[in-house]
């Protein structure tokens, strides 16, 4: 029966094409045009047809993680760009709506994350080993999306190209106290404190990235200007001259997003600027992958620009600029892929297979939602004062800044 419904299935959302799926008794069908290269996978489990009709995410991830799912040639990035485009373009079938429905409800209690689920939250993806973070991340460390502000860049110079823009859209000067909510590695706080002159204060609820952001402001010499505490955004207190949160957002959760933005004008002085650099969506609010969910990021959940701004306009705040950066991450997961695949034969000694098939699948699936559906990033530059920042963006962009960025054609 439930082979039935996922062939169904199929023909409805494949309209692209060919996709050749052979079933876990052995019947090959072919769906969507048969224009592109195509691809095919194998069921190999029964179990697997009632899965994938019962969420295509969760399904089709977990079965190429065990292994009960292959794609000829192992194509993980073929087989997820067909699918996207389909999926990106074709309305539900009429028997699965019910399901998305539920999986919207069900949104605010996957997101409800207090501070000890916050904790645990965080602890689940970056408590992994230090070790499988330097097989793909730049020697910084920077886990975000960088800035190419030239297509030739590499992805250390895009990524320092991002920290330079982020500092000047912050109006930074010598002395100022800056907040950096989850402050990871410590590179954002680390550049501001060393080519900026600004003492920072960084928080993060990961005990790995506390460790090692502490060790790396010793070893710079910066111990005195740059401190990092284990602590949750919203146990802060004191004022700041400015706050910036790179990559944060994102686990915050809608239900939080009125304590977010509250807390950030409670630190804030009365002519600070804050800058919140986060993953969104280009379209209207949704609910988070499932597979995703459960294995990389518990309780995250990327906005649509509709739920940020309207919590900040309902803490007093002004959004003083918007600025979308629509294939920059693209070009990041690229590269990060690019070095992990590079490396898998380390990540399998420091886990295994199926965490190297997880990890590859998450980079690819993120990469192609980037490319094909319309997910974008998000900095949105805020403060109580309407005209704390200049009147263009002609700041952003001088030569004597720092010459790193040109003005996007």
């Amino acid at each position: 029966m439930w082979s039935t419904i996922l062939d169904r299935f199929l023909s409805q959302v494949i309209s692209r094409g060919p996709l050749r799926v052979t079933f876990p008794d052995g019947t090959i069908r072919s769906y969507g045009s048969e224009s592109g290269g195509g691809c095919a996978v194998v069921l190999h489990d029964p179990t697997l047809p009632r899965r994938i009709v019962l969420s295509p995410d969760m399904g089709v991830g977990e079965g190429y993680m065990d292994g009960t799912l292959t794609i000829e040639g192992d194509d993980v990035y073929g087989f997820l760009s067909l699918a996207i485009q389909n999926i990106a373009t074709q309305a539900q079938p009429w028997f699965r709506r019910p399901l998305e429905g539920l999986r919207v409800l069900k949104r605010r209690f996957d997101q409800f994350n207090p501070v000890s689920r916050a904790r645990a939250n965080v602890a689940h993806h970056y408590d992994l080993s230090g070790e499988l973070y330097d097989l793909f991340l730049d020697e910084d460390r920077n886990y975000s999306c960088a800035y190419f502000a030239r297509p030739d860049m590499t992805l250390e110079e895009a990524q320092a190209a991002k920290k330079h823009h982020i500092a000047r859209k912050l109006l930074i000067e010598p002395g100022m106290h800056v907040l950096d909510i989850g402050s990871g590695w410590g590179g954002m706080g680390l550049t501001l404190a060393r080519d900026f002159g600004a003492r920072v204060t960084g928080v993060t609820l990961s005990r790995e990235q506390h460790a090692v952001a502490n060790e790396r402001a010793e070893r710079a010499g910066l111990a005195d200007r740059v401190r990092f505490e284990l602590r949750d955004y919203r146990e802060v207190q004191g004022r700041f001259d400015r706050i910036v949160s790179v990559g944060m957002f994102e686990h915050v959760g809608v239900p939080h997003y009125n304590e977010y933005f509250a807390t950030v004008r409670r630190l804030l002085t009365d002519e600070g600027i804050a800058l919140i650099h986060t993953i969104g969506r280009a379209g209207p609010p949704g609910a988070t992958s499932p597979w995703i969910l459960k294995y990389i990021f518990p309780g995250g959940y990327c906005p649509a620009m509709s739920e940020a701004v309207g919590a900040v306009e309902r803490q007093g705040l002004v959004t003083t600029d918007v600025e979308v950066w629509r294939l920059h991450y693209a070009e990041t997961l690229k590269e990060w892929r690019r070095r992990f695949e590079a490396n898998i034969d380390r990540a399998r000694a420091l886990y295994d297979e199926r965490f190297c098939r997880m990890w590859r699948y998450y980079l690819i699936a993120s990469e192609l939602t980037f490319r094909l559906d319309n997910q974008v990033v998000f900095q949105f530059q805020m403060s109580p004062k309407q005209d704390a920042v200049p009147l263009t963006r002609d700041y952003l962009y001088r030569e004597e800044a720092g010459g790193l960025h040109r003005a996007a054609e």
